[in-house]
């Protein structure tokens, strides 16, 4: 009697610890299920961050490229002339239309421009040595090729004479260069596009 009442009770705590084995094995599936619900979740979630940050950084990269393709232009350029002792880049301002404004078809500098161009004197009578500067003209495209080009060299040369009178900078320290419409820095679809492609850039070199 005791015997069958020992092996009754073996019996019942096999069953027991089973059916607990086989809750726990549920629980344990369903928590690994969650888990990688949720890992799945945070991969996809950091492939999207990944993925618009790619997108940012190429633009960001084409912006940098043509930035600078006309600074380095700017070197040979002035490496060729025999200007230059140090041979570098001191360093680029870009002047958009927000600061160095001028009106439709003109090339005639505002208050706010010389203010800017004022500020820039200041960082080249700081450079070490003698610095040489490319005045470059940048416009939008909506003039014509030619008129572009000579829109664009008229105002760089705006900026040239200004330079020159106002900060007393030799004249033979600074070149100009029309890029026309060839260079924007956005697309000329909108009227801000266009705004931001307005614009002089002054390589500073060495």
């Amino acid at each position: 009697m005791i015997k069958r009442t020992i092996s009754h009770l073996s019996l019942v705590t096999v069953v027991t610890l089973g059916l607990a084995a086989c809750a726990t094995s549920k629980s344990v599936d369903r928590k690994i299920s969650e888990s990688q619900t949720r890992s799945d979740q945070k991969i996809e979630t950091v492939a999207g961050q990944v993925e618009e940050l790619q997108t940012k950084t190429q633009l960001m990269d084409r912006r940098i490229e043509e930035l600078g393709r006309s600074a380095a232009e700017a070197l040979q350029r002035a490496e060729e002339a025999g200007v230059l002792a140090k041979g570098k880049v001191s360093f680029q301002q870009t002047f958009s239309e927000d600061r160095v404004k001028f009106r439709t078809d003109s090339y005639d500098l505002s208050k706010e421009a010389k203010t800017a161009l004022d500020d820039l004197a200041t960082r080249v009578k700081a450079v070490e040595g003698s610095a040489f500067l490319e005045i470059q003209g940048h416009t939008d495209d909506t003039g014509g090729t030619r008129y572009n080009d000579m829109l664009g060299e008229s105002r760089a040369d705006s900026v040239r004479r200004y330079l020159s009178r106002q900060h007393s900078i030799p004249l033979g320290r600074m070149s100009t260069i029309s890029y026309g419409d060839t260079l924007p820095l956005v697309a000329n679809k909108t009227r801000s596009g266009r705004m931001q492609n307005r614009r002089v850039v002054v390589v500073v070199l060495e």
